[in-house]
């Protein structure tokens, strides 16, 4: 498995499971015995992450979850995104993966621009873009369905194709745009995002 960027690698080195909170534990269960489940018997492991305008959490669970799968040399481990409906990937998510470590190209300058995010110098780049769950980009079945957000959670109980449905919700940081807080939100949900999937993968024998 091709090595992470050396300072995305130092922020995952630095992860503390220990803030997780124990109410949260099975529901990652959920995730931890579909990975487990595909691994053990060779097939992909297809996870799509689902919230309603595919804008912030959904990017941020997909693009942890492929860049942690990496970390944790699992492989066969595709992960998507999507939303009820499609808007665009928020900049300031851009801003906080960078941070982290992450190399993110703009590819496209429409409405709804196209990134281009790598975790490691020799891996191929997730393709990042708002668009629907169901959008042809994403599988059509064999997948996880992970509902990132409670609105798309409740307003959205079927996913066509879906092999399991798991409800791993987040606050939104969109709450705290245009305010002195914004930075700080993003990074800490992203923070608690990518923490809660370290331990996740960090279970997978």
């Amino acid at each position: 498995m091709n090595k992470l960027f050396p300072d995305l690698n130092h922020t995952i080195e630095n992860f503390d499971t220990s803030s997780i909170p124990k109410e949260r534990l099975p529901t990652l269960k959920l995730l931890i015995d579909f990975i487990q489940d595909k691994k053990d018997v060779g097939e992909l492991i297809n996870l799509n992450f689902v919230c309603t305008h595919n804008s912030r959490r959904s990017h941020l669970t997909q693009i942890w979850a492929q860049a942690l799968a990496a970390y944790y040399k699992i492989s066969n481990v595709y992960c998507y995104s999507g939303g009820t409906e499609a808007t665009a990937l928020f900049p300031k998510v851009v801003e906080t993966l960078l941070k982290s470590g992450f190399e993110i190209a703009k590819l496209s300058s429409e409405i709804n621009p196209v990134y281009s995010i790598k975790f490691g110098e020799q891996t191929h780049p997730i393709i990042g873009f708002s668009k629907v769950y169901d959008h042809p980009f994403n599988p059509k079945s064999n997948f996880a369905a992970i509902m990132t957000c409670s609105h798309a959670d409740e307003n959205c109980p079927f996913i066509p194709g879906a092999e399991k449905r798991i409800p791993l919700t987040f606050e939104d940081p969109k709450e705290f745009d245009n305010t002195p807080l914004q930075t700080e939100k993003y990074t800490e949900r992203s923070l608690q995002i990518a923490t809660e999937l370290f331990y996740v993968f960090s279970k997978i024998n």
